[in-house]
């Protein structure tokens, strides 16, 4: 691996010791330096960016398909199940803020390239443990280990909204997490192809299919991507996030977004399979209809961060969450009529639109410190200092938000669990959830939309 530093000129060469390549003068804000250089870098950095999130989003989500596998001959009750989709979550929550960070102490570059390779710990656990026999307890520590894919969000999106700039951030950052969210759809596709091919004997083919994956990323990364010097200089700005109230604001609405993404990705196989199993008699007929919510709520994604760039990320995010309650309360009364086709077309509203409500808040995240940068500038603040203080705090909310955020997934698995042991179904969980829509709206709208003096303009 390259151990040079690359200078754009203008700006600084570096220690030349640090690891990989390095770019010390970073302008995406200039014009001409965007359409001469820039645009071609950071695009392909995106590319590559977009391939390591998926692998990891994809692993991370594994378990969501290799329930499926665990039938009668491992002896598991669907709250067990349940807990095998939840504990992923909650871990890939937890390592969400450490991996923030590592992108300022390592490079994002360099740790595109670790955190890569970390994904073949939980799927080579796998490989070796998963069969009939297993315990429980081995199982809920191996499927623990998954989560560290979900770190991977959070470092491939802070790395990212350093390289473009704010009038692209909304595109940019919705192309990369949607690309990453792709993987839970992918995953579900070569888990319905698996299941077709061989039934559920074989699930350590799932991961037989990965590894080489992650090996091939991972090389890539190392080969084709680049470290921004001003990323590395980010230390400290969680601590001064968090100080901000917008950012725990923020952190709920992505609870809501994100979380709920996250969670019925978990959780839409194992409620088909146990609301509706007539119809579903075997995993592989319930599989051939998991993949096509994740798969929307993925493609759109984009969409939500491009209607976020024209008409303010507080504006579509409000609309999404009045849907996403909608889409839940269409999924409650197909529950209780036993309505397939309805709850299909409940859940597929609400996969779109918490896939909306994704881009939509994290465009929301840049647009906050743009703004109060801009109120700096107005009270003297130096504009390349303002805009550097605002790249350095959206990068760090990009994490602390995507790690809260992801804790919604866990939640989501949770309510679910309960809701079958002390109901027998689900419709607990789906109460619960049009609640913390309603919530989320409520909150939208006074702290960001209602008019008054203190609004950040632009958010």
């Amino acid at each position: 691996m390259s151990t040079t530093t690359t200078k754009i000129a203008g700006g600084p060469r570096l220690d030349a010791r640090r690891f990989g390549r390095w770019i010390d003068d970073w302008r995406p804000e200039d014009p001409t330096f965007w359409k001469e250089k820039g645009a071609a870098i950071a695009n392909r950095n995106l590319i590559y960016s977009v391939a390591s999130e998926h692998i990891g989003f994809s692993v991370w989500t594994l378990w969501s398909v290799l329930v499926l596998f665990l039938g009668p001959g491992y002896g598991f009750d669907v709250s067990q199940k349940f807990l095998l989709t939840a504990v992923p979550s909650l871990l890939g929550s937890l390592v969400r803020v450490p991996y923030t960070f590592a992108v300022a102490v390592f490079g994002g570059r360099n740790w595109t390239v670790i955190s890569a390779a970390l994904l073949l710990v939980p799927t080579i656990a796998i490989a070796i443990v998963l069969e009939p026999g297993v315990s429980f307890d081995t199982l809920l520590w191996v499927s623990a280990l998954a989560g560290v894919g979900g770190g991977n969000f959070a470092s491939s999106m802070t790395n990212i909204n350093a390289f473009y700039p704010s009038r692209l951030k909304g595109w940019a950052l919705g192309v990369n997490a949607g690309g990453g969210n792709l993987g839970v759809a992918v995953v579900q596709l070569v888990g319905l192809a698996v299941l077709a091919l061989t039934g559920t004997q074989h699930p350590r083919l799932m991961v037989a299919i990965y590894i080489p994956l992650i090996v091939l990323v991972a090389t890539l990364a190392a080969i084709k991507m680049d470290n921004l010097s001003e990323v590395s200089n980010a230390k400290g700005a969680i601590r001064e996030v968090a100080t901000h109230k917008e950012s725990w604001v923020l952190a709920l609405l992505y609870i809501g977004t994100f979380g709920s993404f996250i969670g019925f990705s978990f959780a839409f196989g194992q409620v088909l399979l146990t609301q509706f199993p007539k119809e579903f008699p075997n995993p592989a007929t319930a599989a051939a209809l998991t993949f096509l919510g994740p798969l929307l709520g993925s493609l759109i994604r984009p969409v939500g961060g491009k209607l976020a760039d024209r008409y303010t990320g507080s504006a579509v995010t409000l609309w999404t969450f009045l849907a996403m309650a909608v889409g839940t309360g269409i999924v409650l009364i197909a529950a209780t009529q036993h309505s397939l086709a309805l709850f299909v077309i409940g859940f597929t509203i609400l996969f779109i639109t918490s896939g909306l409500g994704n881009g939509s808040t994290y465009k929301m995240i840049p647009a906050i410190f743009m703004a109060k940068a801009q109120l700096a500038v107005g009270a003297g603040m130096p504009i390349p200092d303002a805009n550097a203080e605002a790249l350095r705090r959206s990068g760090a909310l990009i994490g602390l938000a995507g790690a809260i955020g992801a804790l919604g997934g866990f939640g989501v698995n949770l309510a679910f669990r309960q809701s079958f042991l002390s109901l027998g179904n689900a419709n607990g969980a789906y109460l619960a959830f049009i609640g913390c829509y309603a919530i989320c709206m409520a909150v939208t709208w006074f702290w960001f939309i209602r008019p008054r003096p203190a609004r950040l303009q632009g958010v």
